[in-house]
C-alpha cells in the first residue's frame, strides 16, 4: 500500500470499485501527464443522483464531488500502480448538473479540491474549472475529470 493510500484510510476513505459506462480508458498516460476520464459519484449505496439546487443542496453536492475524485484516484492507481506515482495534480474539470438559477458550481467543486489538498498537500493544489450543465449521464449531480503529472514510483505496464 502507498503512503497516499494510507492517508486515505486515515481519512476514513477508500477507493471505489471500477465502473465504466462506455468504451473508454479510465486514464491514459501521454508523456509525463495522465489524463483521467470523467468519474461520477459512487457512494456506499451506489450511484448518487439528482440535480444540484433542486434535489441536492451544496453540502451533498460537495460530498458527490469528493466521491468523484475518489473514482479518479482509482483510475490513477490502476494506471500508475500507486497513488505515490502522482507528482502533482495539474487540473480538475468539474461539471455540475445544475438546476435553473444555481450559480455555486465553484463551491460544489471545493469539495473535490479540498480532498486533493488534504491528501497530497501542495502537490494537490491545482488549476480548476467548474461548469454548470443542464444534464449529466444517469442524472448524476457532478462529474470530475483530472490531469496529473506522473512521477515517482510506478509499475511497469
Amino acid at each position: 500500500m502507498s503512503g497516499a493510500e494510507d492517508r486515505l484510510r486515515e481519512m476514513g476513505l477508500e477507493l471505489p470499485a471500477r465502473r465504466s459506462a462506455g468504451q473508454y480508458a479510465g486514464a491514459v498516460r501521454s508523456g509525463g501527464l495522465v489524463f483521467v476520464s470523467g468519474a461520477g459519484p459512487v457512494g456506499p449505496s451506489g450511484l448518487i443522483t439528482g440535480k444540484v439546487g433542486a434535489d441536492l443542496g451544496v453540502p451533498a453536492a460537495q460530498e458527490a464531488a469528493r466521491l468523484c475524485v475518489l473514482g479518479c484516484l482509482r483510475a490513477l492507481n490502476e494506471e500508475l500502480g500507486s497513488l505515490d506515482g502522482i507528482a502533482r495534480i495539474v487540473k480538475l474539470l468539474g461539471f455540475v448538473n445544475s438546476a435553473p438559477g444555481f450559480q455555486e458550481q465553484h463551491v460544489v467543486m471545493d469539495g473535490a479540491s479540498s480532498l486533493l489538498v488534504s491528501l497530497f498537500g501542495e502537490r494537490g493544489r491545482h488549476a480548476r474549472s467548474s461548469v454548470g450543465v443542464a444534464e449529466l449521464p444517469f442524472n448524476i449531480p457532478v462529474e470530475v475529470e483530472m490531469i496529473v503529472q506522473a512521477g515517482g514510483p510506478s509499475r511497469p505496464r
